[in-house]
């Protein structure tokens, strides 16, 4: 019986839990792995805002990423200092919010990465656009002829594109506050072969070097807090840079199986969630209720749950499904109906939006639940 198992035997399933452990020990080895720059935890990885206060109470860990305005505003409005939303945004009421008050102003900062989104928030906001802080997304894709490896995601690249962006939203009253570098293609990509690490080695020489031009020709337009750059499966690769200020990471805190691929590092899964088994369609075959948490991405099937122990898999024609999750292999036949299955997200805190409540455990007994984001009626997309 895991530990997760024994914790929550008295609870109904299906449900979610976290071995606080475990998450320690993952929060520990980010730390280790970011040699000495701070942390800022990646919210959209969590979801849970009595977890994101506990790893922000550590040393090594300092602010939050958020991925949505009004996310930030109700982390800051209850008491978390220096959000950083990472992805723009085009709520205008929410950033109007920001704008209008001198406490979110002070502790939100909002991302830019054009002169088109500059514009926007000067057309949005009107006066009130001046002393908004932002921070400047830099593409930190790798190029390779007409080859795009990462995600799409900034415009911007070059100096000269970061300067017209920093231009025209300092010309507009805003204040530049950072800039982010996400190696995507890195830190999200698990060490599958030789081909991968020549190309994540490649990624990172070419990044290096635009990145030290990139900043220093934002620097000498405006003073800047930070520099941001990382995620979970890229911290160690930045220790020594001479111009990262901090890391980000998330996902490796509850550690899903997307990563559980990487060569300089084993976090241990911290989260999990259990399927009770409702039917019995055939010999060698068990039905677990509910489970049909698919992760975002690339379709594949990296991005389905699996089964922890008992000797379990997915039935490849089906996979995890809306309502019913079938699985077959030697442990089917020892799971009598009531029994449970538990399983791990491919990624992490997303898994949380099917939860209202996440059940901590600790050394195989349940020792609190708290409300996941759902669970606090709070959904930012």
């Amino acid at each position: 019986m895991n530990p997760w198992d024994r914790a929550t035997s008295a609870l109904r399933a299906p449900l979610v839990a976290v071995d606080l452990e475990a998450f320690d020990a993952n929060a520990d080895d980010l730390v280790r792995r970011a040699g000495g720059l701070p942390v800022r935890v990646a919210s959209k990885s969590v979801r849970c805002r009595a977890l994101l206060d506990r790893v922000l109470e550590r040393p090594g860990f300092a602010g939050v990423m958020a991925y949505a305005v009004p996310e930030a505003v109700w982390l800051a409005s209850n008491g978390v200092r220096d959000v950083f939303v990472a992805y723009p945004s085009v709520d205008v009421e929410a950033l109007r919010e920001v704008a209008t008050s001198a406490d979110l102003r002070r502790e939100v900062t909002v991302t830019v990465d054009s002169v088109e989104h500059v514009r926007f928030l000067r057309d949005a906001l009107g006066e009130a656009v001046a002393g908004v802080g932002v921070a400047l997304d830099v593409d930190a894709s790798l190029r390779i002829g007409r080859l795009h490896l990462g995600v799409r995601r900034s415009p911007t690249r070059t100096p000269a594109d970061a300067l017209a962006v920093v231009r025209a939203a300092l010309g507009v009253g805003l204040e530049v506050r950072g800039v982010m570098f996400y190696d995507a293609q890195v830190a999200g990509l698990p060490d599958a072969g030789p081909h991968v690490r020549l190309l994540k080695s490649r990624s990172l020489r070419d990044l290096a070097a635009r990145r030290v031009a990139v900043v220093d020709a934002v620097r000498a337009e405006s003073d800047l807090r930070f520099v941001n750059a990382g995620g979970t499966g890229s911290l160690h690769r930045f220790v020594g840079d001479p111009v990262v200020t901090e890391l980000a990471a998330g996902s490796g805190l509850y550690a899903p199986t997307l990563f559980d691929g990487y060569d300089h590092f084993s976090p241990r899964p911290s989260m999990a969630y259990a399927l009770p088994v409702v039917r019995r369609p055939a010999p060698g075959v068990v039905t677990a209720f509910g489970g049909g948490y698919v992760a975002s991405g690339d379709p594949g099937w990296s991005r389905v749950p699996s089964p922890v122990g008992r000797a379990l898999s997915l039935v490849r024609t089906e996979a995890v499904g809306e309502v019913q999750t079938p699985l077959t292999g030697p442990g089917a036949n020892r799971l009598a109906l009531g029994d449970r299955v538990w399983m791990r997200g491919a990624k992490a805190g997303e898994l949380l939006e099917r939860f209202d409540t996440v059940h901590l455990v600790r050394g195989g007994e349940l020792v609190g639940s708290v409300p996941s984001y759902r669970g606090e009626g709070r959904n930012f997309g």
